[in-house]
């Protein structure tokens, strides 16, 4: 048996131990389900008194380990329905989840007097679940339904040894310390608001580095040929029917109403784009023809879920959707690749996992437009020479896809990049381009996001950078320091100076002490502090302090504009 599967039953069997904690300290409460997950694990639950505390944590984890000390064996059989149904009479959940089992029997685990609905995969006894941590509650709705009954989700870790645990922690304090939302807030970024619900409001400084962002991706679709657009945020119901994302994602989507007739805002930039190809006929002569959009839209995103700038309710995506022949769809795959690779390595992604994704379960079109588009897709990973794995069943509804998947600098992976082959949009609104015989022909459309979300990747850079941006994506680059209040008309010249040379400059002329002003700077991750006194103004140079600690004296002024203009360029 692989290490991951003993951990995954080890975390399933913590669960069971937890759910029988709380049915012990919290005898009325309705268990759900309780699975293991990447990180850890965590149960379902509906209390039938009071709403789960922070503060029941540790009375749980108590119980947990008291109950692991018990050596209890744990067991797993296989019993009739109706035995089932005596057993979890008074659970709702547990009713519907046997009524849903294709099967005649279903699987009954039990440890000492508790007993659950399980499908097996457990340790032989508690006494070998010893190193575990309740970690968070959050909410969540009855099979992920938000339109179902809510409930709390309590969750925490588990592993073999009280090492990995004591790690695994430490890496949970660093992340902390790194969290974006924390950060966000001490570099006054951005911030979130009880009026706005997952609707983030980025700051002056934050909005500056989210322009950088989208003047950095502009020059990359010049650069690769893109042509841009911008379509309307609110489109008629009948074009998002058309496209299929009424039927696959309305769950997702919010509605209004004007003049008796249906909108919704869009979730997507699809459709829009769509309509512009529709413009006019098209010749093969225009094609490949690529339609980039930085486009804002909004997904109805569950309360419980929402989570700083990673996940949102409005956000800006990096779309571009474009329209070529079946001949051609290697060679733009090959030049999305280098594209995507391109923006990844600026930010300092050099660690990129690619994974091709097949057909899900729920799709749009035939068999034979899924297999021609998932060749497609593999035969220019293929050419590319990039390793790749395959995740089945993982596509989008509509089509195929090749995700990309970067480390950050604490060895997090993130989804952010990816390219979609569409067979199924191009034949939903009857596209068509004339081809070289002058007949009527079928386009391809290739979605592909490079960001992805602004939103979510300026969280991921942030984090991934520890607040310590690049020079050329600093908000404040250049931070300038008095010393005493006779340097002030000095330092005001020198940033006066950077500020024409188009450097994002800041002068702290307070009469505060130095160090309490170093101090506000490096809280505030600016990269370089010019450090201004006596000695500089006679010298006519400047002292610089970087982020890191370290030091220069006695620089020109030109010395470091040319310095800083060689570290902006992107």
């Amino acid at each position: 048996m692989q290490n991951k599967e003993k951990l995954d039953i080890l975390r399933h069997s913590a669960a069971h131990l937890m759910a029988q904690a709380i049915s012990q300290l919290y005898p009325t409460t309705k268990l759900t389900l309780g699975p293991p997950t990447a990180e850890g694990f965590f149960y379902d639950c509906q209390p039938q008194e009071e709403n789960f505390k922070e503060h029941d944590l540790p009375l749980i984890e108590e119980r947990m380990h008291e109950l692991a000390k018990q050596d209890i064996p744990i067991t797993h059989k296989q019993i009739s329905k109706e035995e089932a149904r005596k057993i979890f009479h008074d659970n709702p959940f547990k009713l519907e989840m046997i009524d849903l089992i294709p099967d005649e029997t279903v699987g009954l685990a039990e440890q000492g007097e508790f007993k659950d609905l399980c499908r097996g995969g457990h340790v032989d006894s508690t006494s070998e679940i010893k190193n575990f941590k309740l970690l968070n509650i959050s909410g969540s709705y009855w099979r992920a339904d938000r339109n179902g009954t809510p409930l709390q989700r309590l969750s925490g870790t588990a592993f073999f040894t009280e090492k990995e645990l004591e790690a695994y922690l430490q890496r949970l304090e660093d992340l902390k310390q790194y969290d974006h939302r924390r950060l966000g807030k001490q570099m006054e970024l951005f911030s979130f608001h009880e009026e706005g619900p997952g609707f983030p409001f980025f700051l002056p400084k934050g909005r500056i580095v989210y322009n950088i962002m989208m003047d950095y991706m502009r020059k990359i679709l010049r650069k690769y040929d893109h042509e841009e657009i911008s379509t309307p945020g609110m489109l008629s119901v009948e074009l998002w029917k058309q496209s299929g994302h009424y039927d696959h994602y309305k769950e997702n989507m919010y509605f209004s109403e004007i003049d008796e007739k249906e909108f919704a805002i869009k979730p997507m930039n699809c459709p829009g784009s769509i309509l512009v190809y529709k413009e006019r006929p098209r010749s093969y002569r225009e094609l490949p023809l690529r339609l980039a959009e930085l486009g804002y839209m909004h997904r109805h995103e569950l309360s419980g879920v929402l989570n700083g700038l990673f996940r949102v309710r409005s956000f800006l995506m990096d779309d571009a959707h474009i329209y070529c022949t079946s001949d051609q769809i290697e060679s733009e795959v090959l030049s999305l690749i280098t594209m995507i690779n391109e923006v990844l390595n600026k930010f300092g992604f050099d660690n990129v996992d690619i994974a091709l994704s097949t057909r899900p379960e729920k799709a749009m079109g035939t068999d034979e437009m899924w297999e021609n588009a998932e060749k497609s897709l593999s035969e220019a990973l293929n050419k590319s020479g990039i390793k790749y794995k395959i995740q089945e069943g993982d596509g989008a509804f509509y089509g195929p896809k090749i995700d990309f998947k970067i480390k950050d600098s604490m060895d997090r992976e993130w989804q952010c990049s990816t390219i979609q082959v569409d067979f199924n949009n191009p034949e939903n609104f009857d596209l068509s381009y004339i081809n070289s015989e002058g007949k009527k022909e079928r386009p391809v459309m290739i979605h592909r996001a490079i960001y992805g979300s602004f939103e979510r990747f300026y969280g991921i850079i942030l984090e991934h950078y520890k607040g310590n941006f690049p020079f050329w994506l600093a908000p404040v680059q250049v931070q300038v320091l008095t010393i005493t209040d006779a340097a002030n008309s000095y330092a005001k010249n020198i940033a006066a100076e950077l500020k024409k040379a188009d450097i994002r400059v800041k002068l702290d002329d307070s009469s505060d002490q130095i160090s309490g002003k170093i101090k506000a700077a490096q809280l505030a991750k600016v990269p370089w502090m010019l450090i201004i006194g006596k000695k500089e103004e006679q010298n006519n140079t400047v002292s610089v302090r970087y982020q890191n600690g370290k030091q220069e004296q006695g620089l020109s002024l030109e010395k470091v504009i040319e310095k800083a203009h060689e570290l902006n360029k992107y």
